[in-house]
């Protein structure tokens, strides 16, 4: 049931979105961005949380959405607050991520997303946002430090 009630504040507030990186053996699923900022810059599959959600229930939606998988067991990793991250407004961003088997089905774009394909981690393109980083620190998290150059 979505709430009708408007939102007002007299203080600047952040917007929250949520991201998601999917490994697959050697690779991680990318889209590439159909809409400023940053239009036809690769990212991670991600966006703006719903009023009804939770932030696990949006990155599953999200997902889904904008590369037509449907993985149910998403991992959080961290949030990234860091100011001016998104040249839109304050936005702060929940990182989840998923190790998936290599048989996966190829990934469809959908929503915000004009392509959505796996890239080596070893060559990755020129990435949106600050999902370079991100992709670094969840990789060290992770005890691997190849790719994300």
């Amino acid at each position: 049931m979505e709430d009708k009630k408007k939102y007002c504040y007299n203080y600047p507030r952040p917007a929250y979105t949520v991201d998601i990186a999917i490994f697959n053996n050697e690779n991680i699923l990318l889209i590439k961005r159909k809409h400023s900022p940053f239009q036809g810059l690769w990212a991670l599959p991600g966006g703006f949380m719903d009023m009804h959600e939770t932030p696990e229930d949006a990155a599953t939606r999200e997902l889904q959405e904008e590369t037509g998988l449907e993985i149910k067991r998403l991992s959080q990793f961290k949030t990234f607050g860091t100011i001016n991250r998104d040249p839109r407004h304050r936005t702060i961003s929940t990182v989840f991520y998923s190790i998936i088997d290599h048989h996966i089905t190829a990934p469809k774009a959908g929503d915000d997303a004009a392509e959505a394909q796996w890239w080596p981690l070893e060559h990755l393109p020129d990435l949106a946002f600050d999902h370079q980083d991100i992709i670094i620190q969840l990789l060290d998290f992770l005890g691997t430090k190849k790719g994300a150059n």
